[in-house]
């Protein structure tokens, strides 16, 4: 028994004396290419190494009493991390492993929907914001969308809208138009019947006109409705009358006369001899 104690406890010395040593040793750097690495195991551990460093400094983003220049610095080293990911994944790919890059995730304005910000070199996700640097100024622009600019319809557009019901030879198959016309037809049927029953009526007083002996003909029973109606308008008609007496021919050449006198007397008196004149004619009541 003692010898197997011994045994454990040597094993068990030589387990902390490692774990010691290994704590000992300086921390590994990840390689600044991920090229360097040649074990796919090692890809993925600094891969999720990128990914708990995004986690923080995208949780620390988000207080917006940082500063802007802070919020700015903070946004520039997720967006290299997130590239360097890109690679660690790329990197994965090669040596074997899953592909991460198909459940990317998008980039979001700040109502939630998803806004795709190409990359000018065409590798990879473009320039991302996250948290508060979504609302630095200059920034809040970018996610704005641009006002709908309605494009201007060419004839030719016009014209290929263009068919059969445009030139109304589609109008009855709604059933509306045929509901609308039905009493207007029986409306304009009634009004020719009953012009039929009225020209028929006058030509049968013509025919026992003729038989009776007098010479009548159609144009004349005609004439006589017409002149039947015309007078009944003229006694529905309402006479103007005029309320304001209106001057006679004598009256208007005595206002002329006058007129050109006081336009005489205007040339060749003063004004102050005029206005006594006006004022003597009035006294003495004269209107000439």
């Amino acid at each position: 028994m003692a010898r197997n104690e011994e045994k454990a406890q040597s094993m068990l010395n030589r387990f902390i004396t490692m774990k010691n040593e290994e704590k000992k040793r300086p921390k590994e750097r990840r390689p600044y290419l991920a090229s360097e690495c040649r074990d796919l195991a090692e890809a993925d551990r600094w891969r999720s190494e990128i990914l708990r460093e995004i986690g923080v400094k995208v949780s620390e983003i988000q207080n917006e009493g940082l500063g802007e220049h802070r919020l700015r610095d903070l946004n520039d080293e997720i967006n290299k991390l997130l590239r360097e990911r890109v690679h660690w994944e790329r990197r994965i790919i090669e040596l074997g492993g899953p592909n991460y890059l198909k459940n990317s995730a998008k980039m979001t304005d700040l109502d939630g929907n998803i806004v795709d910000v190409p990359n000018p070199s065409g590798r990879g996700p473009g320039y991302r914001y996250f948290g508060a640097a979504k609302k630095l100024p200059g920034v809040r622009e970018l996610f704005e969308k641009p006002p709908e600019i309605r494009k201007r319809r060419t004839r030719y557009d016009i014209y290929k809208r263009i068919d059969a019901s445009y030139y109304g030879f589609r109008d009855e198959e709604d059933g509306i138009l045929e509901k609308l016309e039905g009493p207007a037809q029986e409306e304009m049927r009634a009004q020719a019947l009953a012009e039929w029953q009225m020209m028929d009526a006058i030509r049968k007083e013509a025919r026992k006109a003729v038989k009776s002996g007098e010479l009548v003909t159609e144009d004349v029973v005609e004439e006589e409705r017409r002149k039947e109606t015309e007078r009944e308008k003229k006694m529905k008609e309402q006479e103007f009358v005029v309320h304001v007496p209106l001057p006679d021919e004598k009256e208007i050449e005595r206002m002329v006369l006058e007129k050109k006198k006081m336009e005489l007397l205007s040339k060749y008196m003063s004004e102050n001899l005029l206005e006594e004149q006006i004022e003597a004619k009035t006294m003495l009541n004269v209107q000439r």
